[in-house]
């Protein structure tokens, strides 16, 4: 198995359309598919994220650390919210995606989660997060 992010990003466009949906309606239809990927088995985490302009950016394209409050850039770099799936492949982690309860406009990214096992097991760090993960019960 492997772990995937699919991470949900919007338009201006697509980000009002969804706003335009009933909070209880998007909530149902959310809620199904989460209690999909629960009965699959694949479902590690999901949370949608606060508005954009909510949020900080810390730049550290200079010398020190900059801080500007949200939001930044073109809306096509912001992202709404992720699920962290665990499944056999790419291709089924794609086909969870191709599912996800998105409004038109909007775009769902896919990308694998290395594992800690990916890592040099005899770095100090690396030692060091396995234990902690360990001792979490996340391992």
């Amino acid at each position: 198995m492997a772990k995937y992010m699919l991470i949900m990003r919007g338009t201006d466009e697509s980000v009002a359309k969804m706003m335009e949906t009933p909070f209880e309606e998007m909530l149902e239809t959310v809620g199904r598919f989460n209690e999909e990927l629960i009965r699959a088995g694949v479902l590690v985490a999901a949370e949608g994220l606060d508005d954009a302009s909510q949020g900080v950016v810390v730049d550290f394209s200079g010398e020190t650390p900059v801080v500007t409050d949200g939001p930044y850039g073109e809306t096509k770099e912001l992202f709404g919210g992720f699920y962290l799936i665990d499944v056999a492949s790419k291709e089924e982690a794609v086909e969870w995606a191709k599912r996800l309860p998105a409004v038109a406009g909007s775009k769902c990214e896919v990308r694998r989660v290395p594992g800690i096992e990916e890592f040099p097991q005899d770095n100090e760090w690396i030692v060091k997060e396995r234990a902690w993960r360990e001792q979490t019960g996340q391992i």
